[in-house]
Order: structure tokens, then C-alpha cells, then sequence
């Protein structure tokens, strides 16, 4: 990676912390904040969430048919999610010990918190459910993903690729061969070393 590669990574891990510090300053205008991994609500907010909870009734009556209709068909996915989950789950079991890499934490990137909100009737608090599993799902097989391409093969594409994983960025050149021969072993030392302790909450 050039100087000013590194500098912009720089920066963009800079502005990452100050997003992160505006979020908790946002988290604390509503009324919570997170304490040993839960939710701490501030008193009397979840009795003035309810007041804003839409009744399944109602709920459904205001839903376009359509977009009922179709809710069976989003729920199908269900199934492969689960075997991709086992399945994922399974590959970084077997095959993570052998290369001596971290495995990546599950519960880093599924989270059930959504579908205690007050606010929520429970169709929208099962949907909520669904939608964390299935997107933090994603985001746990793509750190999987990532590990497993930065060992076997951590070469930046010669097309650009829409919204690539944070360690592409680190990954060597396209066409660099003297750098991908003496640069690859380092690689995969820096991902064995990796800290492999929870996230810290933010």
C-alpha cells in the first residue's frame, strides 16, 4: 500500500470514530445506552414507546395485499439461512485451526435486540428479528469470507468491485508478482495474529 493509501485509511478509521462518537451522542438523546451487552433504557421511555405501538390489526389492515402476499416467499429464505449459518459455521471450525486463523465471533454480528422495542407489534417485531438474522448472517459469512481471501489469496481485483470488504484494502496490487511472493506469508501472520476478542461495545 502506497503512502497515501495509508493515509486515507487513516482517515477513514478516523472518521469512523467520530461517527461512532455522534451515534452515541445520538443513543443518548433517545433515552438509552448500552450497558454489559444490554439495552438500559432511561425511566419512563418504554412507557411512551408503547404509545407509538401500531396494533397487528390495524397494522395488517394498512399493509398493501401485495406486500402481504408476498411475505411467505421472504420467509422461504429462512431455510437456506439456517443451512448457511451451520454450514459457514462448520467450514471455520474445521478448517480455521488448520491455517491458525482467529475464528470470528458469531455474536459479533447477530444481534436479537431489535424485537424488544415497545414500539413494535409483534409482526413488526418478528420482521425485525428475521432481518437482523439475515443481515448479520451475511456480514458474519463475509468476515469468514474475508479471513479465508486474505490467506489464500489477497490480491485486489483489476475491476473495481462495489462495497469490498475492509481487508481488501490492505490486499496487494493486481499484477504485483514480487509483492505477492514476498508479501504473502506476512499476510497471513497479520491475520493469525489478529485480536480475536469480542467488540468492545460502541
Amino acid at each position: 500500500m502506497t503512502v497515501r493509501m495509508q493515509e486515507i485509511a487513516a482517515e477513514i478509521v478516523r472518521l469512523q470514530r467520530e461517527l461512532d462518537r455522534e451515534i452515541e451522542q445520538r443513543r443518548a438523546a433517545l433515552g438509552w445506552k448500552l450497558k454489559a451487552g444490554l439495552v438500559e433504557f432511561e425511566h419512563g421511555i418504554a412507557a411512551e414507546q408503547k404509545r407509538w405501538r401500531v396494533g397487528t390489526a390495524r397494522f395488517l389492515a394498512n399493509s398493501p395485499w401485495p406486500t402481504v402476499l408476498v411475505g411467505p416467499v421472504i420467509y422461504s429464505l429462512i431455510v437456506p439461512l439456517l443451512l448457511l449459518d451451520a454450514w459457514i459455521t462448520l467450514y471455520q471450525a474445521i478448517c480455521f485451526p488448520v491455517y491458525r486463523i482467529p475464528r470470528v465471533r458469531r455474536a459479533d454480528y447477530i444481534a436479537f435486540d431489535r424485537g424488544h422495542l415497545a414500539y413494535l407489534n409483534w409482526i413488526e417485531a418478528l420482521n425485525c428479528l428475521y432481518c437482523g438474522y439475515a443481515n448479520g448472517l451475511f456480514g458474519y459469512a463475509r468476515e469468514i469470507g474475508s479471513r479465508t481471501e486474505q490467506y489464500w489469496c489477497p490480491i485486489k481485483h483489476a475491476l473495481r468491485i462495489t462495497d469490498p470488504h475492509q481487508r481488501y484494502y490492505e490486499f496487494l496490487e493486481y499484477g504485483d508478482a514480487e509483492g505477492y511472493r514476498s508479501r504473502l506469508e506476512e499476510l497471513r501472520e497479520r491475520l493469525r495474529h489478529e485480536d480475536a476478542s469480542p467488540k468492545a461495545d460502541s
